[in-house]
């Protein structure tokens, strides 16, 4: 019965540093299906979903999501740290309690925990002596693995909170640009302005090196991706799915756009799709509704026209928007299933006031003044009139 509590007690242990260092050091994606984290994850997010889905309204269903990432970044830690103090208890408890406890003068199992426990956090109470020098050596090595513990906690907070922070900048960005929830249609007709090529591409390009961040930094700690954005219809899948969709988009069928620098965004946002599908062990989806429906096709189209944007009217283009569509909104309805973050649609069903369009009324306002006043003066007459002490009116 001893040397099998202590044969526990070191497996406990190693168990739980090894899922420590690929959780929060390894700068890879964890693998083995026995993990510590993944179990938690996999005992602990399925019953959360359930109970926040029941949730009607939707700020306060969003609301009630958000909560999980933090608090199991929490549990979690707590989870490491009582594992490590089971490990070392059953480690004294197998060599036969060797501690003078006045408490419980014969061996016992709590007293046991209680001094690891105080050992791994470094009290140091010396209220439990132990008699021998292996014990001695053993409670040195737990206070030293608790300050590494505690530097860990320390140093893991700031780079989780500093990948979210750095996502979350390009998706509150794409909110004046796509719309809220991000729509392809909207990012493409809010480009269609001269010179809107070129904020197009330097656009994709931003986003494909955001991509590019996003799949090294949430491989790394797939917790990030129980983080939620700030507001309730923003959301990283979201936003991804809605640059892949305007890629798509651009490479299938829209003329005179940056086709190239579409193709590498997709290349690098598809990637970052497919590897955090497989991070969580989800399979793409094969019978997921159809996000554009031929009748919804046509009115895409038909939008784009109206902003000006000439697209390919072959007989084809449908298909080939479908080909690209196929490469990745599978894996995106997978985790949109998953994290229970709704997926954009291609078009806004009910557009959202934003600043934007505030901004967009205003200025459509000062260039129908600017419009009338270049009218009026077509007769020759200066829009500028300089007095005699040359101030200009």
């Amino acid at each position: 019965m001893h040397i099998f509590c202590i044969f526990a007690g070191i497996a406990c242990i190693l168990a739980t540093l090894t899922d420590s260092f690929q959780t929060v050091i390894l700068p890879r994606r964890a693998v083995g299906k026995f993990r510590i984290t993944r179990l938690f994850f996999a005992v602990t997010w399925w019953p959360w979903a359930r109970l926040a889905s029941r949730v009607r309204n939707a700020r306060d269903r969003e609301t009630a999501f958000s909560y999980y990432g933090p608090m199991a970044l929490i549990v979690l830690i707590g989870v490491w740290a009582a594992a490590l103090v089971t490990g070392f208890g059953l480690i004294y408890y197998g060599m036969g309690s060797p501690f003078r406890d006045p408490v419980f003068p014969h061996p016992d199992l709590r007293s046991d925990i209680y001094v690891s426990g105080t050992t791994l956090f470094t009290l140091g109470l010396g209220d439990l002596v132990p008699h021998t020098d292996i014990v001695r050596m053993l409670a040195v090595l737990e206070s030293g693995m608790g300050l590494g513990f505690l530097a860990l906690v320390i140093g893991y907070f700031p780079v989780l909170y500093g990948a979210f922070s750095r996502r979350e900048v390009n998706i509150s960005l794409l909110d004046a640009r796509a719309g809220s929830p991000p729509t392809a249609a909207e990012l493409m007709r809010r480009h269609a302005f001269p010179g809107g090529n070129d904020a197009l591409t330097l656009l994709l390009v931003e986003w494909e090196r955001w991509a590019a961040e996003l799949l090294e930094s949430h491989i790394s700690y797939p917790l990030l991706c129980q983080f939620r954005s700030q507001h309730s219809n923003q959301s990283w899948l979201a936003a991804l799915t809605a640059i892949l969709d305007t890629c798509s988009l651009l490479i299938a069928g829209v003329q005179e756009h940056p086709a190239r620098q579409a193709q590498l965004t997709f290349a690098v946002a598809r990637h970052a799709l497919v590897d955090l599908s497989q991070v969580f062990g989800l399979k793409p989806t094969s019978a997921m509704g159809d996000r554009l429906p031929p009748e919804r096709f046509e009115m895409l189209y038909g939008q784009l026209c109206q902003a000006g944007i000439r697209v390919c009217r072959d007989e084809d283009s449908m298909e080939r928007l479908k080909k690209m569509r196929l490469l990745y909104e599978g894996y995106a309805d997978a985790l949109s299933n998953f994290l229970c973050m709704p997926l954009p649609p291609w078009i806004a069903e009910h557009p959202n006031k934003d600043n934007w369009l505030s901004v967009a009324k205003v200025r459509a306002q000062t260039e129908a003044v600017i419009a009338a006043q270049v009218n009026a003066s077509s007769g020759l007459q200066p829009l500028f009139v300089e007095d005699e002490e040359h101030h200009i009116f």
